[in-house]
């Protein structure tokens, strides 16, 4: 069970809801398992806590999964989207449940960063899965916009069915028939329009103002990266293993090998945590 203090009762009867409520957003947190560590863990843009959800139960201790403002059944503010605004939320998770270790993929890896460059010691251990940006400009800003528009004034049954009926991803279904299934459950959102405005601030913005801050960062940290990837650049991985100096880094020459090697990483994940 979550910490008392952040469930909230159902009018219906049902199950406890845990969540997390700050000053401007109610953040929804889903848990695997129990005892030590404890680890917060942090999805990706246009994703929601379901993102690992098929792995962190394979992973040791307790893991809390939840979802960033604007996305999956976290409450979605008028504005608040920038990278501090993100760590905030993450903050505020890892402080509600205890968590000692943070885990995030690309825009978590982002808020972990924002985080510690500010506070250097503020896990343990940390693990930054495709990380996708530092202190430069995003690159491809119109494609996100695009995909911005493509949620504005739509149901989230209505945003669902556009983006599964996008011409590239339904390219993609044909040729990789399992993402049409995992993108049924990253783009569960009960605030498309949230997501929408989480896009369109966060591209405006970056993780940390000047990455010479994360040469202060000391915790053990393993990067896991691929190559060939646009969006998650390799290159930032190898900046990532220079600038963090208790860094590990993992590299995959291709999304194939990194999915190939899934029952690896997470041993590797596992391990790396517990100690």
């Amino acid at each position: 069970m979550p910490p008392a203090c952040i469930v909230r009762e159902l009018s219906n009867g049902g199950l406890p809801l845990p969540e997390v409520v700050t000053e401007d957003v109610t953040l929804y947190c889903e848990v695997d398992g129990h005892g030590e560590p404890v680890t917060v863990v942090a999805h990706g843009l246009t994703n929601n806590c379901r993102e690992l959800a098929a792995l962190t139960p394979m992973v040791p201790g307790t893991k809390v999964r939840f979802d960033f403002r604007g996305h999956g059944r976290s409450s979605a503010p008028e504005s608040g989207y920038r990278f501090e605004d993100l760590a905030r939320d993450l903050d505020a998770v890892a402080t509600a449940y205890g968590a000692t270790r943070a885990v995030g993929t690309s825009l978590g890896a982002g808020a972990i960063a924002n985080l510690v460059s500010r506070e250097p010691d503020r896990f343990e251990r940390m693990v930054w899965l495709m990380p996708a940006a530092l202190d430069l400009p995003f690159g491809f800003k119109d494609r996100y916009l695009e995909l911005a528009a493509s949620l504005d004034g739509k149901t989230p049954a209505e945003a669902l069915a556009a983006i599964l009926s996008d011409p590239e991803r339904v390219a993609q279904y044909v040729q990789t028939p399992w993402r049409l299934e995992m993108d049924k459950v990253m783009w569960e959102h009960l605030h498309p329009e949230g997501v929408a405005r989480a896009i369109r601030e966060v591209i405006e913005d970056w993780p940390v103002p000047d990455r010479e801050l994360l040469r202060k960062v000391t915790t053990p940290t393993l990067l896991i990266c691929i190559e060939g990837d646009d969006i998650h650049p390799a290159e930032l991985g190898r900046i990532l293993h220079d600038l963090l100096p208790s860094s590990e880094l993992l590299m995959f020459e291709s999304e194939t090998a990194l999915f190939q090697a899934i029952p690896m990483l997470v041993k590797r994940v596992g391990e790396f945590l517990l100690r």
